[in-house]
């Protein structure tokens, strides 16, 4: 049974009449009646009578027109949806990202897909980059943007660097500047009281860590917050925080961006896909504006500088890498 055959018998249902049906068709009346004794020969039941020049539905035809009417439209629907996606007027993105690329790199690159693209859905989905890969190597994600390296190596991803980002650090102006001469060491925050992120955040495993390695343990005033939260606590005056430096751009006036001094501590974010799964065609197309369009290098002292690298936890550049 052919798609075709149903339209033919459509066709002379509503119009009773194999000519007038014929035309409306756009075919000839011997092709259009031979489709329709192929339908009835798989069938097995005449579908019309065609008495004294009447043509009227048998029982099997009275049956059969309703499901072929639905058929029909529901294969003009699949069509309709079909072209629809291809075209990008509809779909969706699954996207996973770590909390601070949410803040510093996400706006500006989903306001520039949704202008273009507003019919397609964005599912964001925010996450440290262990939980991230988990969820693209199960097919929950079409996409991540993660900060490599990877906490493990996954062979069925595949990642393309971005930009590389240096970290800053972040306090209150109403606060003194920390450090000298418009910079902070590593050593430097040693006076400082800090506000740390909760537990799972890489920036707070980084900062610990390059203070370990200068000999003092960083003083926290408090922790355990989110994204938001840590930079709330800094404009409350709490204490400093080390920060992206896309996210230190967007803080607000009342908050003072330092530089790190060199070496300073720098990330490499890289959009991460399966390797053996095509990402859909919305997701295609934001994986090629991310790769077309990298923002501006954000803050005092931030370089950042397209790369690209297949595989799982390949990256390269920064003093240390860091997340989240």
């Amino acid at each position: 049974m052919h798609f075709q055959q149903l339209a033919y018998f459509v066709a002379v249902a509503e119009a009773r009449h194999f000519t007038r049906a014929a035309e409306a068709v756009h075919v000839s009346q011997p092709s259009l009646s031979q489709q329709i004794k192929a339908l009835e020969g798989e069938l097995g039941a005449e579908l019309f009578s065609r008495a004294r020049g009447n043509i009227t539905l048998t029982d099997a035809g009275e049956a059969l027109l309703p499901l072929a009417r639905r058929i029909l439209a529901d294969a003009d629907t699949a069509r309709h949806e079909v072209r629809e996606l291809v075209h990008l007027r509809r779909g969706r993105v699954r996207l996973g990202a770590t909390p601070s690329v949410c803040t510093g790199l996400l706006p500006d690159v989903l306001r520039a897909f949704h202008d273009l693209h507003p019919g397609v859905q964005l599912l964001i989905e925010e996450g440290g980059s262990h939980d991230l890969v988990r969820q693209l190597a199960r097919g929950a994600l079409d996409l991540a943007l993660l900060v490599l390296p990877l906490p493990a190596a996954s062979p069925v991803l595949t990642t393309v660097e971005l930009l590389q980002e240096d970290l800053v650090v972040l306090s209150s102006t109403a606060r003194p500047a920390p450090g000298t001469e418009g910079t902070v060491r590593i050593a430097d925050l040693a006076d400082e009281p800090m506000v740390m992120f909760r537990h799972g955040y890489d920036l707070r495993e980084l900062t610990v860590a390059a203070c370990r390695a200068e000999g003092f343990e960083p003083q926290f005033t408090v922790e355990g917050g989110e994204m938001d939260a840590v930079l709330g606590f800094v404009r409350a005056g709490l204490g400093i925080a080390v920060m992206p430096s896309m996210v230190a751009t967007r803080a607000g006036q009342d908050l003072r961006v330092t530089p790190l001094a060199p070496p300073g501590l720098r990330r490499t974010i890289a959009l991460a896909h399966r390797s053996d799964v095509a990402p859909p065609r919305a997701a295609r197309e934001l994986q090629r504006l991310l790769l077309a369009g990298r923002p501006d290098a954000p803050a005092p002292g931030s370089g950042s500088a397209p790369g690209s690298g297949s595989g799982s936890g390949s990256g390269s550049g920064g003093t240390v890498p860091a997340g989240r």
